[in-house]
């Protein structure tokens, strides 16, 4: 399917939104068990998935494990600031105004063309304060005032990998700087055999954070399959427990892993900083089969 193409086809009874957008071809794919429901693909990749009439619902498997974080970031139903890195189809940030509502939040999506496509097709709630900007992540983080978020999020790719400059001790610099003190970091990190990337990324946050997790399929843990960990990173104490209880209990269970067990993961990963950083592996091309 070329790059060029725009318009709608149908699927299941209902119009798909297949159009160009800056980093390749987007499809809006309608949900056929939830009617409306829809899944965001960029060149082929699932990027995300949206229910317009029950945005605290979250299909993807590391969409949920980052809303058991934005549950346990705070008390229940308090208003947080939030900063997303990466918009996608906003999902994430509908999850929070649909379950901490009064909270503001700012998301940066460099791509315009995306953001303009999923404003118009899975429009925001109007009365949600979340401001959208259309600017590379680490610019757009910089805007952020100094310990004005309760949590920041990063979730960014560009053509399936996580682009360098998004990588690095000097961009967790800068997270630091946007977060409140006790303010909880968040990445969605992919990665396979033999997990170098998610290595370094753990030690690089190790290297700015003085508490870590890691929410993952215990199968990419292993080293056995191309797939997400979530990771978290904060000065305070993580809900590590009640963190562990809910990836367990997902459809598909994650593990997570803290502490030494964490450390020894690593096994000798040494930061990474801009000077050396490099992009995310690409995934396989079975990765979204």
């Amino acid at each position: 399917m070329g790059k060029s193409r725009s318009g709608r086809r149908r699927q299941a009874g209902v119009e798909a939104v297949v159009e160009s957008v800056d980093g390749g071809l987007a499809e809006l794919i309608p949900d056929r068990e939830r009617v409306r429901a829809w899944t965001l693909v960029i060149d082929g990749a699932p990027q995300s998935h949206v229910d317009l009439d029950d945005p605290a619902y979250l299909s993807f498997e590391y969409q949920r494990r980052l809303g058991h974080v934005i549950d346990l970031v705070a008390p229940p139903g308090r208003p947080v600031h939030a900063v997303h890195l990466g918009g996608g189809a906003f999902t994430l940030a509908r999850y929070v105004a649909a379950t901490r509502t009064r909270s503001t939040q700012q998301v940066v999506e460099r791509d315009a063309g995306l953001v303009q496509l999923v404003r118009r097709e899975l429009p925001l709630d109007p009365n949600a304060r979340i401001r959208v900007r259309s600017v590379d992540a680490r610019e757009g983080l910089a805007k952020v005032p100094d310990g004005w978020a309760d949590l920041v999020i990063t979730d960014v790719f560009s053509g399936a990998r996580t682009p360098a400059h998004l990588t690095s001790t000097e961009f967790l610099d800068d997270i630091r700087r946007a977060l409140k003190a006790g303010g909880v970091y968040a990445a969605n990190l992919a990665d396979g055999p033999p997990l170098a990337h998610l290595r370094g990324q753990i030690a690089t946050a190790a290297a700015r954070f003085g508490q870590l997790a890691l929410v993952a399929d215990p199968t990419v843990l292993r080293g056995k399959r191309f797939g997400n960990a979530v990771l978290v990173a904060s000065d305070q104490p993580l809900p590590v427990a009640e963190l562990t209880r809910r990836a367990a209990s997902d459809p598909h269970p994650g593990r997570v892993e803290h502490g030494r067990t964490l450390t020894d993961f690593t096994g000798g990963a040494v930061p990474v900083t801009d000077l050396a950083a490099v992009a995310s592996p690409a995934p396989p091309a079975s990765a979204f089969r």
